[in-house]
C-alpha cells in the first residue's frame, strides 16, 4: 500500500510524553500513517535516526512508542555502517518514512555518501510518505534556519530540494529563525519559505501544500514571499487533528 501520489509531511512536532513511556507518537505521526492509506495489517514504518547520530536512546524510545501505537517499526541506521545489506528495498518496503531531528547538516552529508538522497527521492515517487520532524523536515526541502554549526543561526541551502522552497521549523520556540528566513527571502536565496510552529505539520501532494494541520491547538504555519525586494508573511490556520 502507498499513497496515491508523492506525499511529504513536513513537521515541527510529532511527538509528546508518555506516562509510562518516555515518549508517544502524537497526532502528526499518526496523520502521516494515515495519508500513507494502509489498512488491514500494522502499518510499517522506518526511522531514520541520521540527524542525532543514530542515538540508540532516541531509537529505543521511538521503538517503544510504536509498540504502544500498533505500529511495525524498523530502524535505519548509517552509523557505524548501514544495518541493512539493501537501503533501498528497506526504504521501499514501508508506508511511512519518519525523519528525526538533530543537525540537518550532518544529515544531508551522510545521507549523500549513502546514496540516501538518491533513495528518498525513488521512494517519494513510489508513494513512500516522506515525513519528520526539524531536521527531518528541512531536508525535503531547497533548506533552512539551522544551529547545525553552532548556536548561532545559519542557513544550510543543499537540501533534497523535492520541495522548491525553503522551510523554516519551530518558528515559535526558537526567536531567531524568524528574523532569519525572513532575510533569506528578501535577499532571494529561497524566493518562497514555508514554516511551521511547534506542533504543526505541512502536507504536500507533489510539490503542491495543500494543508497544515496541527496536534496542538493556537499554532500556525506561514508562507514566507519575497515581494519587491522584501519578505511578507501569511499566517495559516491549520486543521487541528483528533487527539492521539
Amino acid at each position: 500500500m502507498t499513497a496515491p501520489e508523492p506525499t511529504i509531511v513536513a513537521t515541527s512536532g510529532g511527538a509528546r510524553p508518555g506516562r509510562r513511556t518516555r515518549v508517544l507518537f502524537d497526532a502528526l505521526v499518526h496523520h502521516a500513517v494515515d495519508l500513507s492509506g494502509v489498512h488491514g495489517r500494522r502499518p510499517r514504518i522506518l526511522h531514520v535516526g541520521t540527524a542525532a547520530g543514530d542515538s540508540e536512546l532516541v531509537a529505543a524510545r521511538v521503538a517503544e512508542a510504536a509498540r504502544v501505537a500498533g505500529y511495525d517499526l524498523t530502524p535505519l541506521h548509517l552509523f557505524p555502517m548501514p544495518n541493512v545489506e539493501d537501503i533501498e528495498a528497506t526504504v521501499l518496503d514501508h508506508d511511512v518514512v519518519w525523519v528525526g531531528g538533530g543537525s540537518v547538516a550532518n544529515l544531508l552529508a551522510v545521507w549523500r555518501v549513502h546514496a540516501v538522497d538518491d533513495i528518498m527521492r525513488r521512494a517519494w515517487r513510489a508513494g513512500v510518505v516522506l515525513a519528520g520532524v526539524s531536521a527531518g523536515s528541512i531536508c525535503w526541502f531547497q533548506g533552512g534556519t539551522t544551529d547545525s554549526f553552532g548556536p548561532e543561526l545559519r542557513p544550510v541551502t543543499d537540501g533534497l530540494a523535492l520541495l522548491p522552497y525553503g522551510n523554516g521549523v519551530h518558528y515559535d520556540s526558537d526567536e531567531g529563525r524568524r528574523p532569519l528566513i525572513h532575510r533569506l527571502v528578501a535577499d532571494g536565496t529561497f524566493s518562497e519559505a514555508h514554516c511551521t510552529d511547534d506542533g504543526v505539520g505541512l502536507v504536500y501532494r507533489g510539490t503542491e501544500l495543500v494543508g497544515a494541520v496541527a496536534e496542538l491547538p493556537g499554532k500556525a504555519a506561514y508562507l514566507v514571499r519575497r515581494e519587491d525586494g522584501r519578505a511578507v508573511e501569511e499566517r495559516i490556520e491549520p486543521r487541528r487533528l483528533p487527539p492521539a
